[in-house]
């Protein structure tokens, strides 16, 4: 009878481990979701992401919290959003004494583990097991030679259920990976809010090469995955993390560069081939993966969006917020941001101040890495008209932008001036000031050198 008693307890905690999903999650490094297919892109050829989303749930409306690499990383892991977490500055880092999904997926018997780029601090906030087999270094020219052995090695693994992050350095600068011969420079469609020039369109076709690089890499890990043996229990997620590097998208609130691809599969457990509404953002895959792994969020600013994947439930959060501080990455800009997945509310806390940002406009005439379509986009401005409102545009904001960017994604069209709109201005507008207050968002006084380095020490 003991024998039968302890067998079944056995078999009862066998059943509950294998009970727990896997986790898979693939990320790009500043891809902007409309460039990919799936989200409408002209251009750029990706058929492993294609194939995913036909496999699996396309959230129409993801987004990060901040349209720079740290800060995004950082709320993805910790479920809070950048001034809860510490790391609202590139470069900067957490808090000392937080928990991320390190910590709270191995107290729910996981194994944690990342390949590829980190870019978040303290180790102690993110101690992820390292699996080796792709490049940490976002700007290494070229790019390391990628090996999903180690991968998949680490998610064959069945003594205990796995979240892994597979963290990819492309299509992030220099676009030196892929073959940009495969998109000529003639045959392509820039989307409108980048300026139509010779520079831009040669540096786009490498951007482009470079996502079609990485879409192989997404096919090879996917590959992987079945050769483990654990593709039918594993919720594998792709997120384009946010914006290119080009102007008004990395380094900025609007659209492009917070809203991010985000494509969920997990066969038999989320819709195959459908896509959702419903408003999600990165603070909320840490309490999604701990309800779906037994556990449950407390104290953080996401919530879990489990019923979403099952195709329980049309709507997720109400809002998606933003923040940017330029510093150290240009001069101070500080700016804020909230979207209903219909309308954009921006403020500008500085707006007479001029937006500048080192990467997109050093140029030094010999270096391959710079950026010469930026001197190309100014000089052309003085005789075309769209151009000269691009570059004004992106150096010149006002204190408030509202834009309907469900039939305006580009946001080009600026309505705070029309009456017809005025209930969803004050409405994000009374919105925004209570998120912020909610965070302890210091507002324009964020933005200063003093207080990045202040965030810096975290790293200590």
């Amino acid at each position: 009878m003991k024998t039968t008693v302890l067998s079944v307890m056995v078999l009862s905690a066998a059943l509950a481990v294998s009970a727990k999903p896997n986790f898979l999650f693939i990320i790009a490094d500043d891809c902007t979701h409309n460039d990919l297919p799936v989200y409408g892109g002209e251009n750029a050829r990706t058929p492993n992401i294609d194939k995913l989303a036909g496999e699996g749930l396309v959230f129409n409306r993801a987004y990060v919290s901040q349209a720079i690499c740290q800060p995004s990383r950082s709320a993805l892991y910790t479920g809070l959003f950048p001034w809860r977490n510490g790391a609202a500055y590139n470069h900067s880092a957490s808090k000392k004494g937080l928990k991320s999904i390190s910590h709270y997926l191995r107290d729910l018997g996981y194994r944690v583990g990342i390949s590829g780029k980190m870019h978040v601090k303290p180790n102690s906030v993110f101690p992820f097991k390292v699996v080796p087999g792709f490049d940490s270094n976002c700007v290494r020219n070229p790019t390391q030679p990628h090996d999903v052995s180690g991968i998949t090695k680490f998610m064959a693994n069945k003594e205990k259920p796995f979240c892994l992050f597979v963290c990819l350095t492309e299509p992030h600068v220099p676009w030196v990976m892929g073959d940009a011969s495969k998109y000529p420079v003639d045959e392509l469609k820039l989307p409108p809010n980048i300026a139509d020039t010779e520079l831009t369109r040669r540096d786009f076709a490498k951007y482009l090469a470079e996502i079609t690089y990485m879409d192989g890499q997404v096919g090879e890990i996917l590959q992987a995955l079945e050769e483990s043996g654990q593709a039918d229990g594993t919720l594998v997620m792709f997120s384009s993390e946010q914006g290119s590097q080009f102007p008004g998208c990395k380094w900025t609130v609007w659209d492009t560069g917070l809203h991010t691809a985000l494509i969920a599969r997990w066969p038999g457990r989320v819709p195959a081939g459908k896509r959702t509404d419903a408003i999600v953002q990165y603070v909320d895959v840490v309490p999604t993966f701990m309800e779906l792994g037994g556990g449950q969020a407390k104290g953080l600013d996401g919530s879990s969006f489990a019923a979403v994947l099952a195709g329980k439930k049309t709507e997720h959060r109400p809002f998606a917020y933003g923040i940017h501080n330029n510093i150290p990455e240009g001069l101070a800009y500080p700016s804020r941001t909230v979207t209903d997945g219909t309308y954009r509310y921006i403020r500008n806390l500085t707006p007479d101040a001029l937006y500048t940002q080192k990467y997109v406009m050093s140029y030094d005439g010999l270096s391959k890495n710079r950026n010469a379509y930026w001197g190309q986009w100014m000089f052309s401005s003085w005789n075309d008209e769209h151009i000269a409102m691009l570059v004004s545009r992106y150096m010149n904001r006002p204190a408030e932008e509202l834009y309907r960017t469900d039939r305006d994604p580009f946001e080009l069209e600026n309505l705070t001036e029309n009456p017809e709109h005025a209930e969803a201005l004050a409405r994000l507008s009374k919105e925004l000031d209570a998120w912020m207050a909610s965070q302890g968002d210091p507002g324009a006084r964020a933005d200063t050198m003093e207080m990045y380095r202040a965030s810096k020490t975290n790293a200590r």
